[in-house]
C-alpha cells in the first residue's frame, strides 16, 4: 500500500518540477552569483561591448494564467537564471506561446460480463494554460550604463 502512494507522490513532484523548467547552455566563462534585481534587460547590445557567458531558455510554467503574468514570469526566471551565472544582463532575445493547453474529452464505453451488462461515460477537462516561453543571452557588461 505504501509503494504506490510512494509512486505517486514522486510521480506528483516529477511533473511539478518539470512545469518550472529553465535551462541554459554555457558558452562562456560564469561569474560568481549576484542578487536578481541586479541584472538588467536589454533589447540590443548595450554601449561598450559585452562578454556572452550562456544561452537562457525559459518557460512561464503550466498553472500561470494571464498573458501579463506569464510574461513577468519568463523575464523574472530569465534574470533569475542569469544571475545564478553571475550575468548583470540579459540580451533578451523574444518570447513565444506554447501550444495546446485547455480542451474537453468525452468518452464512453459498454460491456457483458458474468450475464451482466454495465455502460459508463466519462469526462474530462484540461484547464491549463498555454505556456510561454522566452530565450535571451546571459551577459556581462563591464560599465553598464546608468538606469533609465
Amino acid at each position: 500500500m505504501r509503494r504506490p502512494a510512494l509512486v505517486l507522490l514522486s510521480s506528483i513532484a516529477a511533473l511539478l518540477l518539470a512545469a518550472c523548467t529553465s535551462s541554459h547552455v554555457l558558452t562562456g566563462t560564469p561569474r560568481p552569483p549576484i542578487d536578481p534585481s541586479q541584472v538588467r534587460l536589454y533589447y540590443g547590445p548595450p554601449p561598450g561591448g559585452f562578454e556572452e557567458i550562456a544561452r537562457l531558455d525559459v518557460s512561464s510554467g503550466a498553472f500561470t494564467y494571464g498573458e501579463q503574468n506569464k510574461t513577468n514570469s519568463v523575464l523574472r526566471k530569465l534574470r533569475e537564471e542569469a544571475a545564478r551565472l553571475g550575468a548583470n544582463g540579459i540580451l533578451f532575445q523574444g518570447t513565444a506561446d506554447g501550444h495546446g493547453g485547455g480542451g474537453v474529452s468525452v468518452g464512453g464505453g459498454l460491456g457483458r460480463g458474468g450475464g451482466r451488462s454495465y455502460s459508463g461515460v466519462g469526462v474530462g477537462v484540461d484547464i491549463s494554460p498555454r505556456q510561454k516561453y522566452a530565450n535571451g543571452i546571459a551577459i556581462w557588461v563591464p560599465d553598464p550604463p546608468p538606469a533609465p
